[in-house]
């Protein structure tokens, strides 16, 4: 099926359904996996590229051809085509947390009222919610929903803002620089605010700072007009076109699949995402031209279905995948088992929205509407199809918007008030003040002949009769003798919050170790951090290291690390137990593989000691409780005083 031309309209692009497929593919296969599809969320800008040629080429082609444009059908287009999904996708959500689950009941009512508003990514940056944190407190399933407020913005915004550029700026060239500035002032304003270490929720979610992409298609649509482009080229022409589409649809899929694109890192917001924008534009531009090949051949039955219902499909994904990990707690040991099932229920759960609610209420015709109230209010005839649908839609309107009434009566709890965030907090706080007495230790200890383990021990087994310590830990599994060597032992542990949370119990046993650990810490970003204490001679002989609960992680970074750290050093790594996220069994694959590999890698084995003691941990099944704490610490101090080197 190739492009359709329509004399003095808007032409309609077929291929742009496949577009639309592939974003909408990546995202989700982000949202599944954001270790292993790590570019995946760029399918966000692909919409919003989109989103800015279409609008504004439509708005340009109203101009030139009447003079005007129609505000008002604008409008009245846009809210019929995304209003009722959203209506019922926030209605449909808190319905279910009003029944399932609800501890998400907190400050529902101001999610609902800022999506509706179209601001709903201004709230998520006012009140902290990162698109990133795979452990927040009562993760949301309106987290996605930043990109339609932005959306929506540019909808209201956008016809005004042309409207002005064509009554003064008068020609296209200088109404080109002005867009061109605009987009290039979003970009810059991304790079110059991204500060290493700093949580990117606010240049992620910011208007200002995710422009450039609609930026960049509205710029395509001042040059590159679609009822413009001559379908007669040269034959040199057209695979010219071809090339270079396939050279940029290349280089969009190597972008969202390439480890450089981590959204936690300083590339993507430092040019990546423009870099990243700008492709898509030049392949947008290539896919509308009727000389290229481009839009027949991404135009197939699989693209366009999935293509017309990547709105439905966008908005139910994640709750579809919150809602559904919430109930099943062992993901880790079934990953594509579940993964499949999440698929297969966001594409019945959009297919159901799409014949039900945006067809119908896209093109809402009131005698339509009359006649299924008819059908469904008719008592004596049969049509269950239609009484079905109004008693559905009557019983989630209820439980919604009670839910909804609700919220406000909920008292919230911040997840930064909760007993483990104030656990990590004062242990933090610790660890920063213990360390510098701790370093200058290891810098000015002198290297002495080591004692043989055998005198070691001895010397453990007289104090142990004679001055035992922290005896209480002794019913968590580790004796007297192995406490009375954790006395000794020196240690450099770095590791995520897992550790942070656990890390005055460590220090207690081992009060020679320097540990720092802190949340939401993975293995690439924290590599500087082992070469800084390599650095200063505050790497001791024994390395202990918790990293892993985040993410996966490449088999070169570890390499990397061991090479830092050197063969000298002893390296004891906490493996990981995760299992309601489906890299737990990747990361501790990686792990027991690299142990053939390095003969100074130690694993300790916590997910196979605490993986029968549910008991131990918090309500995400990964962090330690106080009890499972000392469970975790006592475990990892006899290792490494068995193991470790004195």
């Amino acid at each position: 099926m190739g492009v359709r031309l329509l004399n003095k309209k808007n032409r309609f692009i077929t291929g742009y359904a496949g577009l639309r497929a592939l974003a909408v593919i990546g995202v989700i296969l982000y949202h599944l996996n954001p270790n292993q599809f790590m570019g995946g969320y760029l399918g966000v800008p692909i919409f919003l590229v989109l989103s800015g040629y279409l609008v504004t080429d439509h708005m340009f082609h109203a101009y030139e051809e009447r003079g005007e444009y129609n505000f008002k059908s604008f409008y009245i287009r846009r809210i019929k085509k995304l209003y009722p999904q959203m209506i019922t996708l926030l209605w449909g959500c808190s319905a279910y947390i009003l029944l399932f689950q609800q501890n998400l009941l907190a400050k529902l009512n101001q999610i609902v009222i800022t999506n509706l508003l179209n601001v709903y990514n201004f709230w998520q940056i006012k009140n902290g919610q990162s698109y990133f944190e795979r452990f927040a407190a009562n993760e949301s399933p309106f987290v996605h929903l930043w990109t339609m407020s932005i959306e929506g913005q540019f909808y209201i915004i956008w016809p005004l803002i042309i409207f002005l550029l064509v009554k003064f700026a008068k020609n296209k060239k200088t109404i080109f620089w002005i867009i061109t500035a605009l987009t290039l002032f979003s970009a810059l304003e991304m790079a110059f605010l991204f500060k290493p270490g700093v949580d990117t929720s606010r240049i992620y979610y910011g208007t200002d700072t995710r422009f450039f992409s609609l930026g960049l298609g509205a710029m395509l649509a001042v040059f590159w007009p679609t009822w413009k482009l001559n379908a007669n080229l040269e034959k040199r022409s057209h695979w010219l076109l071809n090339i270079v589409g396939a050279i940029s649809l290349v280089a969009i899929l190597l972008m969202a699949t390439s480890p450089i694109f981590n959204p936690q890192k300083a590339f993507a917001y430092r040019g990546g995402m423009f870099l990243f924008s700008l492709v898509t534009t030049i392949f947008v531009g290539i896919i509308a031209h009727p000389g290229s090949s481009w839009n027949k051949w991404l135009t197939n039955p699989v693209f366009k279905w999935i293509g017309s219902r990547s709105y439905g499909i966008y908005l139910y994904q994640f709750p579809v995948m919150i809602f559904f990990e919430d109930k099943v707690k062992d993901i880790a040991d079934h990953v594509v088992l579940y993964h499949s099932i999440e698929v297969i229920l966001i594409l019945i759960i959009a297919e159901l929205s799409y014949r039900f609610i945006e067809k119908p209420f896209g093109r809402i015709d009131w005698e339509k509407v009359r006649q299924f109230l008819t059908k469904a209010l008719n008592l004596r005839a049969k049509h269950y199809q239609a009484k079905i649908l109004l008693a559905t839609g009557i019983i989630v309107f209820i439980l919604g918007s009670f839910g909804i009434l609700k919220a406000p009566t909920v008292k919230t709890e911040n997840p930064n008030h909760s007993q483990l965030a104030k656990q990590i907090k004062s242990n933090r706080s610790k660890q920063l003040k213990n360390n510098k007495k701790l370093i200058k230790e290891a810098q000015s200890r002198k290297k002495t002949a080591p004692t043989s383990k055998a005198d070691l021990i001895k010397q453990a087994k007289k104090a142990a009769d004679t001055k035992p310590v922290n005896k209480d830990f002794e019913k968590y599994g580790i004796s007297q003798v192995d406490l009375q060597l954790a006395q000794k032992i020196q240690v450099t542990a770095i590791g995520d919050s897992v550790m942070a949370g656990s890390s005055q119990n460590l220090q207690k046993l081992m009060p020679h170790l320097i540990i720092d650990a802190a949340i939401s810490r993975q293995l690439g970003d924290t590599i500087p951090l082992f070469e800084q204490y390599k650095a200063k001679g505050a790497l001791n002989d024994n390395v202990l290291i918790g990293l892993g609960t985040n993410g996966a992680f490449q088999p070169q970074e570890l390499d990397h690390l061991m090479q830092i750290i050197g063969p000298k050093r002893h390296v004891f790594w906490v493996n990981t137990h995760v299992p309601t996220r489906d890299w737990q069994d990747q990361v501790n694959g990686e792990l027991d593989a690299a142990t053939k590999k390095y003969p100074n890698l130690t694993i300790i084995k916590w997910h196979e000691f605490a993986g029968s003691h549910p008991d131990w941990f918090y309500d995400d099944h990964t962090h330690p409780t106080p009890e499972g704490s000392k469970f975790y610490s006592a475990y990892i101090t006899k290792v490494l005083v068995t193991e470790g080197k004195y």
